[in-house]
């Protein structure tokens, strides 16, 4: 059954940097359009970096552009999301997600039928 797993996430102080990592289970899952998003209580859930089936070509929110860094190791079937200066409004649950049968980048959330459980990031002033 496919299945995403996410973890990094905890608490750090403004300008530090955190690594979430997301495994992916099932046959070729990872070798899928993926993405991370978040969602801040009371928020919608936003898309903060995709990545297409290789990993090769990359999206960010605007938000975050030039701070995260998605990436992904196909042999380890996982994905990751390098958060650097980090902010207290990054603070959120972080989500792995996987758009099976799509592969460039896909940036509606609609379109992504897969996701992990989520992993909740602090960032405290």
């Amino acid at each position: 059954q496919a299945q995403l797993v996410e973890s990094g996430g905890g608490l750090v102080q403004a300008g530090g940097s955190l690594r979430l990592s997301c495994v992916a289970s099932g046959r070729g899952l990872s070798d899928n359009a993926m993405g991370w998003f978040r969602q801040a209580p009371g928020q919608e859930r936003e898309l903060v970096a995709a990545a297409n089936w290789d990993g090769g070509a990359t999206s960010y929110g605007d938000s975050v552009e030039g701070r995260f860094t998605i990436s992904k190791d196909r042999r380890k079937n996982t994905v990751f999301l390098q958060m650097n200066s980090l902010k207290p409004e990054d603070t959120a649950v972080y989500y792995c997600a996987a758009a099976p049968g799509r592969y460039g980048i896909v940036p509606l959330r609609r379109d992504y039928g897969i996701w992990g459980q989520g992993t909740q990031v602090t960032v405290s002033s």
